[in-house]
């Protein structure tokens, strides 16, 4: 599949992306607070609304958090077109939002329920391993050293386990949408996308980790702006892994 960027130059899609070097992991950051630049009123019109729909979602009862999940990459494809349309020049719009509701909805709320499923598993197969149960979690007091270790010992593997799986859905959105991928190719191209670039992917998250810090000191207000950039900067990341 091929697109367009402002100056209407011919981009090639990669299908399982390309490894590109250590420093464009600052870059997907830079050009992620570009974009945010270009229309920063939208941008954080668009994240407390997203902010307001996941709490009103997750105050549910037994539906909602699980509905949240398998709706996080259809709001996330809703953000993709809204950094496609700045890529092209062209004027996003708040509606743009929800595009992932009009477009391939079935697709990308199929990878937020394998997302779903796929961490279920995992606190599971954490939980047999380490003995821990939900009870168990609950319960667990600091007065207790024997249970304090097993239940970081759960985490520490659910954890590593997580990973993988963050992996295959880090790029999932752009891929089901502009590479009309379906929801398993989409996040096996995602994971070897984000395994073709472990330097990358290092750099970003240790600068993403202090300006995370940074953002969360005044009263998390600083989520305001690092909350669009982080999600311009995976459709940076991905038109530079993807697209050529």
């Amino acid at each position: 599949m091929s697109e367009q960027t402002g100056d209407t130059t011919v981009i090639r899609a990669v299908a399982n992306g390309r490894g590109v070097a250590a420093e464009r992991g600052w870059a997907w950051i830079a050009e992620g607070w570009a974009m945010f630049l270009r229309m920063p009123w939208l941008w954080i019109g668009m994240i407390v609304v997203l902010v307001l729909i996941f709490i009103a979602l997750n105050l549910v009862p037994i539906v909602g958090p699980f509905a949240s999940i398998v709706l996080q990459p259809v709001f996330a494809g809703g953000l993709m077109v809204v950094c496609a349309k700045l890529g092209k020049n062209e004027q996003p719009e708040f509606g743009d939002l929800f595009a992932g509701f009009q477009k391939r909805f079935g697709v990308l709320s199929a990878v937020g329920a394998i997302y779903l499923a796929g961490t279920v598993a995992i606190l599971v197969v954490a939980g047999v391993v380490t003995g821990m149960g939900m009870v168990s979690f609950t319960q667990a007091s600091a007065a207790d050293p024997a249970m304090t270790v097993t239940m970081l010992l759960a985490l520490l593997i659910a954890s590593a386990l997580m990973l993988p799986l963050a992996m295959a859905t880090w790029f999932a959105a752009p891929l089901v949408l502009f590479q009309e991928q379906s929801a398993v190719a989409a996040m096996k191209a995602s994971f070897g996308g984000c395994l073709r670039n472990v330097m990358p992917f290092l750099v970003y998250g240790v600068i993403g980790l202090l300006f995370a810090i940074l953002a969360s000191i005044p009263l998390m207000l600083g989520w305001l702006v690092l909350g669009p950039v982080a999600a311009a900067s995976v459709y940076t990341s991905y038109r530079d892994i993807y697209l050529s």
